[in-house]
This record gives structure tokens, sequence and C-alpha cells, in this order.
């Protein structure tokens, strides 16, 4: 039996209440397990999630989860700037830990969160949840049977629109203490990507922007607005391939938008998130009367989509990630291999953000190591 504790209730603390829930019931190879405690800002909202969600005690203190004995590991899911406490925290109480990305606003937080890790022996695990989507896995091991050739140039982009209304109201992600903006806001879902797909960057060229410069606050004040809205790289890979990332939080349009372009010396193949359960390939071994994008769909056959559905093409969504990222962190805790990314490539990734950002700062090229 696997105790959990949950530490935040907004979209992604609902998002690992339903991971934790339904994991057992979709993969059968995991062993049970029990929501033990969840935390919340105040006593009256966490009584009201746990009965919602499931958990059998409720705190408005979040360190009463950490520091209860039934409690084996934590999802953290706060606002950016609470990770590190809570994170190492969780880990010197001997917790295993699932944190959302990013790990932490600044980049010695990241690094003390991972000496922690260290230092436990237990998993640490970031919520990454993109690179569990079956498409992406598929095209992982297509690239790995070089069926598109040796790769020349990719590019990626992430958009989406939540930040596009000039008359949203200031919110935390507009405080600098969140971080950048959309670099480490959900730039770093891309990177995710990179990493898992090619490796590391190796050096960047970064600009950042800030659509709208000030937001009114909710007394009907201007305060300017302290993070970047939008970033474009150019980027070098370890591998030495080049590339391009682009993210923006203001693309009117755009929801959830991931858009991967990968192109090799013997065809291409294209993704993007908002059509998750589909990807395009092109391979130029084909007929050249028959040369063109086949758009392959999500099935029983691409892991491990036949886990949730037997039959092709209906598709998975967002939280069903989750809870395919939930049952690879049960299995590192259990002691076997993990598609994962835990707190070391995920420092890789904070490393990667905070070279772009430098970059900008400064005008030029920057090594990412």
């Amino acid at each position: 039996m696997l105790g959990v504790g949950l530490i935040g209730t907004g979209f992604m603390g609902k998002c690992h209440a339903l991971a934790w829930n339904s994991v057992r019931a979709v993969f059968g190879d995991v062993p049970a397990v029990q929501l033990v405690h969840l935390g919340e800002t105040n006593t009256e909202l966490a009584v009201r999630r746990a009965n919602e969600f499931g958990f059998q005690k409720a705190s408005g203190d979040w360190r009463a989860v950490i520091d209860d004995p039934q409690v084996d590991v934590v999802s953290i899911a706060t606002p950016n700037q609470f990770h590190p406490e809570m994170a190492i925290a969780a880990l010197k109480a001997g917790k295993h830990v699932w944190c959302e990305k990013p790990m932490a606003p600044t980049f010695s937080d990241a690094e003390a969160m991972l000496a922690a890790a260290k230092q436990s022996g237990k998993v640490a695990a970031l919520g990454y949840n993109y690179i569990q989507g079956p498409a992406i896995r598929h095209i992982r091991k297509l690239l790995a049977e070089k069926i598109i050739g040796d790769i020349n140039h990719l590019r990626i982009e992430m958009d989406e629109d939540f930040m596009a209304d000039p008359n949203a109201l200031f919110n935390w992600k507009h405080e600098a203490t969140s971080g950048y903006g959309a670099l480490d806001d959900f730039a770093v879902h891309p990177l995710s990507l990179l990493f898992t797909l090619f490796g590391r960057v190796s050096r960047v060229m970064c600009d950042m922007s800030k659509p709208y410069a000030t937001r009114k606050t909710a007394n009907g004040t201007d305060r300017a607005v302290e993070t970047y809205d939008s970033a474009s790289v150019l980027m070098r890979m370890e591998n030495g391939v080049a590339g391009t990332l682009q993210a923006n939080r203001s693309a009117w349009g755009r929801k959830g938008r991931i858009a991967l372009q990968i192109f090799g010396s013997k065809g291409s193949i294209l993704f993007d998130q908002e059509r998750a359960n589909e990807f395009q390939l092109y391979v130029t071994a084909d007929r050249a009367t028959e040369q063109g994008y086949r758009t392959i769909l999500t099935a029983p056959h691409h892991e491990p989509y036949g886990q949730f559905i037997p039959a092709p093409g209906h598709g998975l969504g967002f939280n069903d990630l989750k809870i395919i990222e939930c049952r690879e962190l049960i299995k590192r805790i259990n002691g076997q291999p993990a598609h994962l990314i835990e707190f070391a490539d995920g420092l890789e990734i904070e490393r990667t953000v905070h070279a772009m950002a430098r970059s900008y700062q400064e005008q030029r090229w920057v090594d990412v190591r």
C-alpha cells in the first residue's frame, strides 16, 4: 500500500488526484494506493477538496501532510515559488516527491532540491506529462530506428492564450517571484520533449518580450508586469542539430499547442499537442508518386494507449497522460526502470532556461554549460 499526500488542489492538484485515483484501475501492475492526507491554504478548503478527491485527512497547513507517518509520497501542485521549500522538507522527512514543473524560480533553489533528493535516496520526479503521450513515445522509437534518417533541423513552439487578454487582471504569474514568465512557466514542457527525444541543448540565443507592460490589479491600480509572456530562442543541441524554440502565453486562439517539427535526411515528422492523438510522417522511401505526409492515429499498439481504450483513433486526454506518469513514478519507487524526468534531468532543463534568460539579458549567444 502506497500512502499519498497532496499539497495544492488547483488545476494540477486535481490532475494529480485524478491520477492517483485511477492509476490502479488503468494499470493493474501497481500496488494499491491510499489517499491519506491533503493540504491547502486553509482548513475549510482542505476539507472540501479532501471530500471531493477522496482523501482521508485534510489540513490547512502543508507541513502536516509531510509530517504524517502514513504518507509515503507527496504530490506538490502549488505555485512555482513554493516548490523548493515543500520538496526539500518532504525529502528530508523521508518521503518520495512528485513535484509539478518547473522545479523552482531560481537555479540555486533547483540545485538545493536536487541535493536534498540525492541525500534522501528517495525518488523525486517532476510533472512533465507530455513526454508520456503514446504519439511522443512512438516518435521516439521512430527516431531511434532512423526512419527519417539523420536529423538536421528541429522546430518546437508552445502557444496558449491565457495571458492574451490585455484587460485580464495582474496575478501571481506576473510577479518576478514566479520566474521569468513563458520560459519557465511552460516553455519547460517543449524542453522536456527535446530532452527526451534529442538530449541536451548546448548553446542558446534568446529574445523575450512583454506584450502588455502593465495590468490592472483587483483594486483598479496599474502594476508593472514583471515577467515575459513570449520568448524566441535559437538553439544548438549537444548532438549538433540546430533548432528553434518559441513560446507565447498571449497567443489568441491557441489553447494547448506544442508544435514539433523534425526534419531529417530521409523524411520528417510533425506533431501538435492540440491534436495529441495523431502525428504526421513523411518518408522519402515511399515511391515518388506517393510521397506525402501520412497521418498516424494512435491505437492500442502505441503503448500504453491500449491500457485505456481497446479501439484505435478514440484518443487520450491531458489527464490520461498524468495517469501514465503516475504509473511511471510508482514503477520507479518500486525500483523498476521508468520513463520519467527526475530532479537530475529536471535540473538540466532549468539550466537551459536560465541560460536562455542570461542570453536575453546579455544579448548574446550563451553556452548552457
